[in-house]
């Protein structure tokens, strides 16, 4: 029976929400369980992070050196120094295929059974920009992959925040299209009941919505004393559709409570992150499968296209492929068609050779003469050579054929 592989946990979160302390929990949890996983910092701008990290974008780049460089702000430094990681994924996936592979480092090493992954607070450089999508699918297409997104639950206890992370939650979702796990951290403040609550019950989430309503904690006419109420305001009735629309959302995610603090849940995270890795077999990798197939036909199509278009413009045909006869019997034309040609030429040369003039006497003659007698000789042979060849070929002059033969006689004497 094969090893199962090993689940990679992505962690993102907005910045503040406690996920660099989350990632330093469960990596102590797992530690503790002599279950080390192999950790990735992503986060080029963060100074220090309490675990050891076995893959760090810090090692291979100078974030503040790469906003000298280009120019930029910060997040623009962690946009870049993320692509410039993303051309080196094929290496990072080598290592994690070689470390992660059963027995790598001797019959007695301990395999591998996770890779959590930290991300920048920033989720919008990660999330939806180009270098992310490389990272996650490459990871995805050898392991099994989960997002743990990290919400902070003291600031998510008003509608209208807690609304705002869902959204949050939703377009990361059907952005990275892989099993999703809410994570509602800092639970040692403020417990997470509430939320799982407005997530299961419509009717619980509109009786806050109202309550907040009446508070004033939209602040306008909605919140105010005249006696707008029960989402009957703009911010109310956006919130209402909100929830409805997100109803079938919530039914395909795993919430979980947890403390970085105490440690309160951590177990109970990582039953769902089984549960998700079950998922990903089951439901995502065979989509997975089917989009990359996709990928390579339309790169194929688009090769053959190009292919095409450059022959074109080139006004070169493909080859086509003949018969043996076929070919045995233009290879015969073509001999017969060489063949007549040197015939031709034949006749032509031993016409000129006829023509032309002995050239012993004349040399005598020009030892005898000197230049002037050359120069009378030339004359003459260039007058009745002039005279003997008037009109001979259609297409060419009488006097550029003759003054043809009298170069190569010339030559030739």
């Amino acid at each position: 029976m094969a090893e199962a592989l090993p689940v990679a946990i992505v962690c993102v979160g907005m910045a503040g929400s406690g996920k660099t302390t989350f990632m330093q929990r469960i990596n102590s949890y797992l530690h503790s369980k002599h279950d080390a996983p192999y950790v990735i910092n992503l986060d080029p701008a963060v100074r220090n992070v309490p675990f050891d990290s076995n893959i760090d974008i810090r090692d291979s780049l100078n974030y503040k050196e790469v906003m000298r460089e280009y120019s930029l702000g910060p997040n623009g430094g962690i946009l870049t120094s993320l692509n410039i990681f993303a051309t080196k994924i094929d290496q990072v996936m080598a290592i994690l295929e070689k470390r992660t592979a059963p027995n790598s480092d001797g019959p007695k090493a301990k395999p591998i059974n996770n890779i959590i992954v930290d991300t920048p607070g920033q989720i919008e450089v990660f999330v939806w920009s180009a270098s992310g999508s490389i990272l996650l699918d490459s990871l995805a297409s050898t392991f099994p992959t989960v997002i743990a997104y990290i919400v902070d639950t003291p600031r998510t206890s008003s509608t209208n925040t807690f609304m705002s992370n869902m959204l949050y939650a939703c377009s990361i979702l059907y952005k990275t299209k892989l099993p999703m796990i809410l994570v509602f951290n800092k639970t040692d403040i403020k417990d997470a009941d509430f939320a799982k609550t407005w997530m299961t019950e419509f009717e619980a989430f509109q009786a806050a919505l109202k309550q907040d309503e009446e508070a004033g904690s939209f602040g306008g006419a909605e919140g105010s004393s005249s006696g707008l109420g029960g989402g009957s305001g703009y911010m109310g009735s956006l919130l209402n559709s909100m929830s409805l629309m997100l109803e079938e959302f919530y039914r395909h995610l795993s919430v979980v409570g947890v403390s970085s603090m105490t440690g309160k849940g951590i177990p109970e995270f990582f039953e769902a992150v089984a549960d998700k890795a079950r998922e990903f077999e089951r439901d995502y990798k065979p989509e997975l499968e089917k989009r990359r197939k996709e990928r390579q036909t339309d790169k194929a199509n688009r090769r053959e296209k190009e292919l095409d278009k450059l022959m074109r413009d080139m006004n070169v045909s493909r080859p086509i492929l003949k018969s043996s006869a076929e070919l045995e019997e233009a290879q015969a034309t073509k001999g017969q068609r060489l063949d007549t040609v040197s015939d031709e030429e034949n006749g032509i040369e031993s016409d000129i050779e006829a023509e032309m003039v002995e050239p012993d006497e004349e040399v005598d003659e020009e030892d005898e003469h000197g230049e002037a007698a050359v120069e009378n000789g030339l004359a003459t042979r260039y007058k009745q050579a002039l005279a003997e060849e008037g009109g001979s070929r259609p297409g060419q002059s009488s006097e550029d054929h003759s003054f043809t033969r009298y170069l190569r006689a010339t030559e030739m004497s």
